[in-house]
């Protein structure tokens, strides 16, 4: 787990008035699971809607999303923020976060240019889940 990366992904895509909640779940190991679920059925409430485009369907393809990413200028590693222990709390490449990530059924969210760009799979419910890039304008 790289605290500085989970701060500035916390810091650059949730809303200020969770984020100091999430932020002390994420840290502290018993509770880090409860900043997961509430992407589950609160990501509206959690994230910041002006960064958050969504993924027109059909958009279940790793490869697809591995794409679309690449053409906003994502970086080959990334650091993953996910129920799925594979990849939570890591630094891995892009396209195997994914494929861990995409369709696994709970939240994910894959840092691709720490604080600028993201990837955000929420949790299924009905049909696929809802899938977004985060996309903030650069930081100077």
């Amino acid at each position: 787990m790289k605290k500085e990366m989970e701060e500035l992904i916390v810091k650059s895509f949730f809303e200020k008035n969770v984020q100091e909640r999430v932020l002390h779940e994420l840290f502290t190991p018993k509770k880090r699971d409860h900043a997961l679920n509430r992407l589950c059925h609160e990501y509206q409430r959690m994230l910041k809607g002006k960064y958050m485009i969504e993924i027109p369907p059909p958009n279940s393809d790793p490869d697809d999303i591995y794409e679309l990413l690449m053409k906003n200028g994502a970086e080959k590693m990334c650091y993953s923020l996910s129920h799925s222990e594979k990849v939570d709390g890591k630094e891995l490449p892009l396209q195997e976060v994914l494929e861990h990530a995409v369709g696994f059924g709970f939240p994910s969210i894959i840092s691709c240019i720490p604080g600028e760009l993201a990837y955000f799979e929420a949790e299924q419910a009905n049909g696929s889940p809802p899938r977004f890039i985060l996309k903030r304008p650069k930081m100077n």
